[in-house]
């Protein structure tokens, strides 16, 4: 009996059909991300269908910041059979604060570098005790 009648796919099927490389589905295999549903008679991991989805929240959760980790996390929950959309929200609203932190550190290097630039001066020669008299 053919594995996809069953409902299963070979691991060279997912990447087919996801895009991700079969070293990145062995690794999410490995963090737990997701689950093989077991060997084929060549030893060759097989997974259900529902892998397609899970990869493509996983690469769209990547995509909007998020660790690997807190992925995982994410997955936890919907594992156990509830919806985890609070748990992605509250994950989205830490993201956002970080990035308005670091956008924030980001504007006063931007002033401190223009501040810098706009009084550079050329020095002709070394001097001593100094890599970079401007700096």
């Amino acid at each position: 009996m053919l594995f996809q009648e069953q409902g299963l796919l070979f691991i060279g099927q997912v990447t087919a059909q996801s895009g991700i490389p079969i070293k990145t589905i062995r690794y999410y295999e490995e963090l737990g991300l997701l689950r093989s549903s077991g060997r084929s008679e060549g030893g060759f991991r097989l997974f259900s269908l529902d892998v397609l989805p899970r990869l493509a929240f996983i690469k769209r959760a990547q995509g909007l910041g998020l660790s690997l980790q807190e992925i995982a996390e994410i997955l936890k929950v919907y594992d156990q059979g509830e919806l985890p959309c609070g748990e992605m929200k509250q994950k989205l609203e830490d993201k956002l604060q970080e990035i308005d932190r670091q956008i924030e550190q980001l504007l006063t290097l931007q002033t401190e570098l223009k501040g810098l630039l706009s009084g550079w001066q050329s020095f002709p020669t070394l001097q001593p005790g100094t890599i970079c008299p401007n700096v």
